[in-house]
């Protein structure tokens, strides 16, 4: 028989789509609509056992770094986002600490977590109230739910599930289901499948007004709390807000196995080399320049684009779905105080507008040398700087003068 759709769920449907379409007319117009406190919680405490590592997967390294610090760092860069609340086990809490310190997380309050996801979430949420342990952070207007082993995110993403929970109460990203899903008898035979076209994967983000999910978690039951995972399912049943569910790109997906690792990595390394051009200057002693920087980056699987001058390198840095940092190179050896005074100022203006737009511009000055022992001696200095700046990416360094 020919199952038709619902008059409630072509409604919810087309208010979905109207939500979508609200989300890109703003992202389009080039300014972010993000006028309200959001804040983020990471739940963190699990033991990572499906990876079979000893080591819980959220701190397992990837090139030298923490998986969760490259997750913090993808909501530390949106600077519409206030604070960032990650929920640890117990006995990670001095772990978590050197992460913050080490990586220079400047958004991030550790909290203790709980025997459950549920629970964990609930004392994430906790921070922002009276009922909290220590001091209070500002309450958010929206609240982000995210999982700390999904470390791909984009801003423009984000922004879609900030404003459609503002203007919904909940949303949460979803994807298409790849494979139909059944349901077996206790005896381990088929029962029923499902209609796949008619579900979808629930994945992270998810998006709530900050006292929806905390009304949700105060009226959880024991049995929610000890066997619940879905924060969605929360806020529908306790306090009547249906999601807007928002289809999410592919790279959303959770590091949950051992070669997830490895999948890992080779995006991160990937990532890596989108996002960051070289800007060589225009010097005649240094047209071999961009040849030297491209070999080096390579070695250490690394692939940038490499410009002549730093206004053309600022127009082609205007992807906001990546992070995208600029190497200055300024070949001179010759440079007067003063000059080198006017330089690093400008620079510095540059670097705090371009961080307006989520791009770092990092200034490396060379001292040039006609011998080529000394000259090969510079250009592999320089490129370990510009390696190390690109994979930590720290604000701390953007708009300073570096020296190789």
């Amino acid at each position: 028989m020919e199952k038709h759709e619902t008059c409630s769920e072509r409604t919810v449907e087309r208010q979905r789509d109207a939500t979508n379409e609200d989300c890109l007319s703003e992202l389009t117009k080039g300014r972010c609509p993000v006028n309200f406190p959001v804040a983020v919680v990471l739940p963190a405490a699990g033991s990572g056992e499906r990876t079979g590592l000893s080591t819980p997967k959220q701190f397992c390294k990837i090139l030298g770094r923490p998986l969760i610090s490259y997750t913090i760092h993808a909501f530390e860069r949106v600077f519409w986002i206030d604070s960032i609340v990650v929920v640890v086990a117990k006995e990670s809490h001095d772990l978590m600490t050197d992460i913050i310190q080490k990586y220079n997380h400047t958004k991030v309050k550790i909290v203790e977590g709980g025997s459950t996801r549920h629970r964990s979430i609930f004392n994430g949420l906790l921070a922002f109230s009276e009922q909290g342990f220590g001091p209070k952070l500002q309450k958010p207007k929206v609240v982000i739910i995210h999982d700390a082993v999904r470390p791909f995110l984009e801003e423009d993403f984000l922004l879609k599930i900030t404003l459609a929970a503002n203007k919904q109460g909940a949303s949460g990203a979803v994807r298409p289901l790849v494979s139909t899903v059944v349901a077996a008898t206790t005896g381990g035979y088929l029962d029923h499948s499902l209609e796949r076209a008619r579900y979808r994967a629930s994945e992270m983000p998810q998006g709530f007004i900050y006292d929806i999910i905390y009304q949700a978690y105060q009226h959880c039951s024991e049995a929610e709390f000890k066997f619940g995972t879905e924060c969605l399912e929360l806020a529908l049943q306790h306090c009547g807000t249906s999601a807007v569910l928002i289809e999410g790109p592919s790279s959303l997906w959770k590091v949950t196995h051992k070669q997830d690792l490895a999948s890992a990595e080779a995006v991160i390394k990937e990532s890596l080399s989108q996002s960051a051009c070289i800007i060589t200057g225009e010097c005649t002693e240094t047209q071999n320049l961009s040849t030297w920087m491209k070999n080096g980056l390579m070695a250490e699987g690394m692939w940038v684009d490499a410009i002549p001058n730093i206004e053309q390198g600022m127009t082609l840095s205007t992807n906001r779905n990546l992070i995208k940092l600029s190497v200055y190179l300024n070949v001179s050896g010759q440079a007067s105080f003063s000059q080198e005074n006017d330089e690093a100022s400008a620079i510095m203006t540059l670097a705090e507008d371009a961080q307006k737009r989520n791009i770092f511009l990092y200034c490396v000055r060379l001292s040039y040398s006609k011998d080529s022992t000394e000259c090969e001696r510079t250009m592999n200095k320089l490129c370990q700087i510009t390696v190390a700046l690109i994979r930590d990416r720290s604000a701390a360094f953007s708009g300073q003068m570096l020296y190789a």
